[in-house]
């Protein structure tokens, strides 16, 4: 698992092997504090933190992008 973040919005990326193939899924999450300061993950977000998920699916789409073209040179 890869996992990208921009402050508190992070985006993990899991490599998933078939039979015939690679293939990535991808899941954003926002981690916030609670009352009692511990750390959680939500998978919802503000008018703030969409620009940030936009831009680490931007980053999490290059990765992938870039990890399925290392794999074919490899074949």
């Amino acid at each position: 698992m890869q996992t990208l973040r921009l402050g508190r919005i992070k985006a993990s990326i899991w490599e998933n092997t078939s039979e015939q193939r690679t293939f990535y899924n991808v899941k954003f999450s926002r981690l916030y504090v609670d009352e009692q300061k511990k750390f959680h993950d939500s998978d919802s977000f503000g008018r703030d933190d969409l620009l940030l998920v936009s831009k680490l699916a931007d980053l999490a789409h290059t990765f992938v992008c870039e990890r399925m073209a290392t794999q074919k040179s490899e074949e």
